[in-house]
């Protein structure tokens, strides 16, 4: 597979977010630590929520080596209590909201007719019910009039993927909570937003979704020839934020090197196609 080239933490200008606080939930890994890499690179004060105490604490660390500060916080969005509770910290820390990513989620691949209940409930929770948490409990603490939220979202929203069912309904759900949320919140000066990465290197996602043996020719199916970087999706959140989309609420960004241009090979759960399909 082709090298993602190196970029850096952000390509926008130091202090862009100077004064801002964020919070950016599943933020202690992966897709959206790169999120708060590049929210922090910009000058922004960042509290990442996760369930497991030394991932939040290690990448709180990351972060205090790139911003002016950094906050581990300790929540399952699962649970409103306690994603509640860990909002309520982050707003008494920092102040004001100005920037929330809804970026908590779960996947595996498994066909329809093998999927259990509680498999399809375990996605569909921490995925959108998680991001009603995560917006619902920012909702007081936001600082109105320029405030911008972010939810994580993907393709399988939009186009059906094989041993996706329940991630395809999870992330449809969070694009109508996106769009309905614009509606509802655009009074206040609060944008919402998603933003739909494609395959990342080096993520658990891929891990968990793309067969090592399958890695090179997904690659290459894609019209970047390549597999995107935590810090190209970082910065694609970071315009987002930015006082660059101000007059952009309730759209889809996609960061995925046109993975939505690609027939099944290219997608997650492509080894599930029979071959009468591809």
């Amino acid at each position: 597979m082709t090298p993602c080239p190196d970029h850096p933490l952000t390509t926008y200008r130091p202090g862009l977010f100077a004064g801002r606080n964020a919070v950016v939930a599943g933020g202690t890994s992966g897709i959206n630590l790169g999120i708060a890499k590049a929210i922090a690179a910009c000058g922004a004060k960042v509290a990442v929520i996760g369930r497991n105490g030394e991932k939040a604490e290690h990448a709180a660390s990351a972060l205090r080596e790139i911003g002016p500060e950094a906050l581990p916080l300790i929540a399952d969005v699962r649970d409103f209590a306690a994603i509640d509770a860990a909002m309520a910290q982050a707003a008494k820390r920092f102040g004001p909201l100005d920037f929330v990513v809804a970026g908590a989620a779960g996947n595996f691949i498994a066909a329809a007719d093998s999927l259990s209940s509680n498999g399809f409930r375990t996605v569909t929770d921490i995925d959108l019910l998680g991001a009603f948490h995560t917006f619902k409990t920012a909702r007081p603490w936001l600082r109105e009039e320029g405030s911008s939220l972010i939810a994580i979202s993907s393709g399988q929203a939009f186009q059906p993927m094989w041993g996706q069912v329940h991630a395809s309904a999870a992330k449809a759900g969070i694009e109508s909570l996106v769009r309905t949320l614009a509606l509802e919140w655009g009074p206040a000066g609060i944008r919402v937003n998603s933003l739909s990465p494609g395959p990342i290197a080096a993520t658990e996602g891929v891990k968990r979704l793309v067969p090592q043996s399958r890695v090179d020719a997904i690659a290459r199916r894609l019209p970047i020839r390549r597999f995107g970087s935590a810090e190209e999706v970082g910065n694609a959140a970071v315009f987002l934020l930015s006082p660059a989309a101000s007059f952009v609420t309730g759209m889809t960004l996609f960061c995925d090197g046109g993975m939505m241009l690609t027939p099944y090979d290219g997608q997650p759960g492509a080894d599930l196609v029979p071959e009468t399909v591809r």
